[in-house]
């Protein structure tokens, strides 16, 4: 396994440091020492190609975000309460007043939640959040505007230029990421890349149909010459279909992250009417018979829509279709037992694609209340996001507060939160976007792109 650190040439060592506790793992750098040169440094990174997984910071991130292929696994590690806790107490062993002070890129919650723990007058506290489109020059005149108002004699921040750009004007703590929180940002990483490639391994079923029952034959001989099809195993089946057996990662590569679908094929007799266009199912579940019965589901939904195309149906309640041609036309989710869900989910500040995802978790949970972490590991993010996430869920109406547990003797008690999804799509009025040609009757639609 690689993965790719993008770090400051002044904190390579402390990645370093945190990264020696992996094994199996080795680790490609892109080492930049200004801001500007980030995007470069981040390219030349990805050029070489062969990453599993990338970690970097807020800022890195946000500077090359675009650059960053879509199915890549990347952690961005942030400094933590405890990060910001730790400088606090630099500054108080240093003798200086705890307060006044001008912070920057911490979340506001996280300030607030330190200066209460520490007793601190939080008023005398100024915060500047972090902002993607945020220049180092506008977070410098933020603290110099705080600076003159306050009379703060020092600055905490993340920013790597901050200390210069103030020119010695104020004493300057970087609150960076202990090598502990690194350390947990590359192991969530890994363990995610792991989970990852177990998944791609999982067993999926395809179901390729002709148009016409004379016309199988050929459509097997097609599917025999396609290359990303070399590990699959095929066999006829009914009167029309050809099923097709192989990890579900051979078929992702085959549709190009369930984008395309590359169905039809010239019939060697008929080579002068033009290719002939199959419909195709894909399936994703916990055994090979549940497999079929799902791609089979699929096949059927896109032989329904009468052109050649293909729709994904999974385990957990998804749908992914209609996948377009070669020029890859927008994808929908689809939910079998859910309407509503896109106008919820704007309501919530979410994509549909994630609130779907919430719907399936909350079925699976059967009514038992979750932790943000829980969350984060079931949707495959990190506990900042998860805990993000939930309060905008919880803004929304989408979950209710359950109390809390301690999973270990020592720490925080983790809040629980019980999803309230289900419910709230029962009481929305808008009309569900529907066809009875659902794959269970409700064709309803949870609309977005892939994400």
């Amino acid at each position: 396994m690689i993965i790719g650190l993008v770090v400051h040439a002044g904190h390579r060592e402390r990645f370093a440091e945190a990264a020696r506790t992996l094994t199996g793992v080795s680790f490609s750098w892109a080492v930049y020492e200004s801001e500007e040169q980030i995007r470069d440094r981040v390219g030349e990174l990805l050029a070489t190609g062969g990453l599993d997984g990338l970690l970097l910071g807020l800022v890195p991130w946000s500077r090359a975000r675009d650059l960053i292929p879509a199915g890549l696994p990347v952690a961005v590690t942030r400094s933590a309460a405890l990060d910001l806790a730790l400088a606090w107490a630099r500054a108080r062993g240093n003798g200086w007043p705890a307060t006044p002070v001008s912070i920057d890129t911490f979340a506001t919650e996280t300030v607030d939640e330190v200066a209460a723990a520490l007793d601190l007058d939080r008023s005398a506290v100024a915060t500047l959040p972090f902002d993607p489109e945020q220049s180092l020059a506008e977070v410098v005149r933020f603290h110099r505007a705080r600076l003159d108002s306050t009379g703060a004699s020092y600055v905490i921040t993340v920013r790597t230029g901050v200390a210069a750009a103030l020119d010695g004007r104020a004493a300057v703590l970087h609150a960076l990421a202990t090598p502990g929180t690194i350390r947990a940002d590359l192991h969530e990483l890994a363990l995610r890349i792991r989970r990852r490639r177990a998944d791609e391994q999982r067993f999926a079923a395809a179901v390729f149909r002709s148009p016409e029952t004379g016309a199988r034959a050929a459509l097997r001989r097609a599917l025999a010459e396609v290359p990303e099809l070399g590990d699959a195993w095929m066999q006829e089946h009914g009167t029309r279909d050809v099923v097709a057996f192989a990890p579900a990662a051979v078929f992702e590569r085959f549709t190009r992250h369930w984008v395309t679908a590359p169905v039809s094929w010239h019939d060697a007799t008929e080579r002068e009417s033009g290719p002939v266009g199959a419909f195709a199912g894909f399936g994703i579940g916990p055994s090979a018979r549940h497999s079929v019965s799902l791609a089979e589901q699929a096949a059927d939904r896109a032989e329904r829509d009468g052109a050649p195309t293909a729709y994904l149906i999974t385990d957990d309640g998804v749908m992914i279709g209609p996948m377009g041609g070669a020029g890859g036309s927008p994808l929908t989710y689809t939910y079998r037992q859910h309407g509503g869900l896109e106008e919820l989910a704007g309501r919530a500040g979410l994509s549909p694609a994630t609130l779907s995802r919430l719907t399936a978790l909350e079925r699976s949970l059967a009514g038992r209340p979750v932790s943000p972490g829980e969350v984060a590991e079931a949707l495959g993010i990190t506990d900042p996001s998860g805990r993000r996430l939930i309060r905008k869920l919880t803004e929304a109406g989408l979950v209710v507060a359950e109390g809390s547990t301690q999973p270990h003797h020592k720490g925080r008690p983790a809040r629980l939160y019980r999803l309230a999804i289900t419910a709230a799509l029962a009481a929305s009025r808008a009309p569900a976007v529907s066809s009875p040609d659902g794959p269970d009757g409700t064709g309803r639609v949870a609309g977005g792109a892939r994400g």
